[in-house]
């Protein structure tokens, strides 16, 4: 099955990095014209040298997704440039390790700021240029099986990922009529740079054991790597996926199934 998303403007947040960096790689290979909003202005050159030199259609933009002005005019300003918002693709997000007593109140609103004012500042935006398409649009969200799923020491990050899903629900719901689609992804652990880095930090004299104990962790055996998840958000935002709005796909390697 080739995915074709020519003529589809892609707005992928945090897209400079990880899942979004391969999500940004994937859409521009099936043609997309990709918006990379990042606070990382170091990676996101690195992404359009990769991304152009394969071929593909790329702009960057300074962006703090928790910012509703920010946002706003950011967005405008694509669907000035490019004639349309077709896809929108909430990735930006950041973790947090702690549970409800040793989690700060400054933490625990940090983390919600970025990960659920973040997506709700994107998706108000990119609906007020998407009811105006005659075929609508699609919003993908990246939850995480914390959502669903408890996980040890992750009370604010499940907290924001819960309201992701749910937040997912009501966007599929409120926008039928308008051929609008919203649906989310449920990774498991996924091999990134922040999971090395939390190695590092937290077990320095054992990495290598600790990377296989947190890979064993999920029944396939291995984590995700991030373009396994990006494969699965292709197809989400393609025409193949046109009858799935209002759902959760689980993509974890068996994590909340067979565990």
């Amino acid at each position: 099955m080739t995915i074709d998303l020519q003529n589809r403007t892609a707005i992928v947040t945090g897209g400079a990095l990880g899942i979004g960096l391969a999500i940004s790689k994937r859409f521009a290979a099936s043609h997309a014209r990709v918006e990379i909003l990042d606070l990382n202005q170091k990676a996101m050159d690195e992404a359009v040298e990769a991304i152009r030199a394969a071929g593909g259609d790329v702009q960057t933009t300074l962006c703090d997704v928790s910012d509703h002005q920010q946002v706003d005019q950011v967005i405008n300003t694509i669907a000035e440039r490019r004639g349309s918002i077709d896809i929108l693709v909430n990735n930006a997000g950041i973790a947090h390790v702690g549970n409800a007593l040793d989690t700060s109140p400054e933490d625990f609103e940090r983390i919600q700021r970025i990960n659920v004012f973040g997506p709700a500042n994107c998706t108000r935006s990119a609906l007020s240029h998407m009811i105006k398409n005659d075929h609508g649009g699609v919003i993908l969200n990246l939850a995480s099986i914390a959502a669903v799923s408890a996980i040890a020491d992750r009370f604010a990050y499940a907290t924001s990922k819960g309201a992701v899903l749910t937040m997912t629900y009501a966007i599929a719901k409120d926008f039928l009529d308008q051929k609008i689609r919203c649906n989310a992804l449920m990774p498991g652990r996924v091999h990134t740079p922040f999971v090395d880095g939390f190695i590092a930090k937290n077990y320095p004299d054992n990495q290598a054991e600790m990377f296989q104990k947190l890979s064993k962790a999920q029944p396939i055996g291995r984590m995700a790597q991030p373009d396994e998840i990006a494969a699965s958000a292709l197809f989400l935002c393609s025409d193949e996926a046109s009858f799935i709005t209002g759902t959760a796909m689980p993509v974890d390697g068996g994590t909340m199934t067979l565990r």
